[in-house]
């Protein structure tokens, strides 16, 4: 097969889509959240009218039914909006996610619509905690058993048993709700068991949904790192070609080019790597050297590293919230944390490449389908 790095147009034209509602509906927003840190529901229903959620989710179900590289094409251009709210948007795949992997075909459809068990414990750090109609964690139900004892539950919003706890005050993507999810004498049905039919017989890979769900959106976080570097590098260039100093553009001078081209350079080799990944995903290919966490490292690393560096090619008025750097690089911190952070992934990177480690098969998530033809179902 020819090695190949272009778009098809149904991608170009999901990509376009993604790119206009950025620059229309989230960037003129994008301070406004970032000040208050609150949950932007108008910038989400706008996306849920033009077709911008549910990327992956099976047009079946009500999803676009994108594949993971087209998802990431969507993922890059909304970060590059604005990270918080990118953020706010992606996280129903969060949820999505294990019940795509794991789930018999009737969750699927009951949750993208007696018996039981009790759940007890909190959860840190959760996006849309707390407010999201639908919780999914994965629970430890027999210590003794290792991984073979964690288990994924969905729990609807409205269950007793389960509140929000404390709302954090963040450094960043203050447009993405996060909270704690306290679980107290929390009662789900048997059948909300992920993994398992009513009968209790497996159907899916169980709790290896957890790190499969994993291993599929870190390509998607990595893209999100690509766009929020993208969006920072932009504004730095455009303004070291305005401001004169020494009687030229300071983009003239060595210390500045230079400088821009490091960025551009490592944007976009995160940017390959991101497109390794999920071209992998979108086929069924297991990442062998884990390619999914050498994505979502090297890119959140980047996206540090450009996003400090615009804020030094502003110099002063890169500290200033009058421009949009310094939350650019308040939000390219949590790159390199969440998801595993860097440390972890490279852990897993290295037992990868030191055998310790073999890849965990998984079937593709969604058919391929040309990505113009599954907006059209969906709209």
């Amino acid at each position: 097969m020819a090695l190949e790095f272009s778009l098809t147009r149904e991608q170009e034209e999901i990509r376009d889509l993604a790119h206009e509602f950025a620059e229309k509906e989230i960037r003129p927003k994008e301070r406004e959240y970032d000040e208050h840190s609150t949950h932007p529901a108008d910038v989400i229903a706008k996306a849920h009218e033009v077709g911008l959620m549910n990327l992956n989710v099976p047009a079946d179900y009500g999803g676009l039914g994108l594949n993971a590289f087209d998802g990431m094409l969507v993922g890059e251009e909304l970060n590059w909006g604005c990270t918080g709210i990118g953020t706010s948007l992606g996280a129903n795949g969060l949820g999505a996610g294990p019940v795509l992997i794991a789930g018999t075909d009737e969750q699927k459809a009951t949750w993208l619509p007696d018996g039981g068990y009790v759940l007890n414990g909190t959860k840190q750090f959760c996006t849309n905690g707390g407010i999201a109609d639908i919780q999914v964690a994965f629970v430890t139900t027999d210590k003794s058993a290792g991984p073979a004892g964690i288990a994924g539950f969905v729990i609807e919003k409205g269950n007793p048993g389960m509140r929000q706890g404390r709302k954090e005050r963040k450094l960043g993507v203050r447009a993405s709700h996060t909270a704690q999810v306290i679980f107290e004498d929390c009662f789900v049905a048997e059948d909300a068991r992920l993994g398992y039919d009513k009968e209790g017989n497996a159907t899916g890979p169980g709790a290896i949904g957890a790190m499969l769900m994993l291993e599929a959106t870190r390509p998607l976080i990595a893209a999100g790192a690509v766009g929020i570097a993208r969006a920072a590098f932009e504004f730095a260039r455009d303004y070291s070609l305005e401001r004169v100093q020494f009687g030229k553009p300071i983009a003239k001078h060595e210390a500045i080019a230079f400088k821009l081209a490091d960025m551009a350079t490592e944007i976009d080799a995160a940017r390959l790597l991101t497109w390794r990944a999920g071209w992998m995903a979108m086929n069924g290919i297991p990442y062998a050297r884990g390619e999914g966490s050498m994505a979502k490292l090297f890119s959140g690393d980047m996206a540090m590293r450009v996003t400090t560096d615009a804020v030094q090619v502003l110099g002063g008025y890169g500290y200033v919230k009058e421009y949009p750097v310094e939350r650019f690089m308040r939000d390219a911190k949590i790159y390199q944390i969440w998801e595993g952070t860097a440390e972890i992934q490279r852990l897993v990177i290295s037992r990868y490449i030191l055998g310790e480690r073999r890849a965990i098969p998984r079937p593709k998530l969604v058919k391929d389908e040309p990505a113009a033809e599954a907006h059209a179902k969906a709209s």
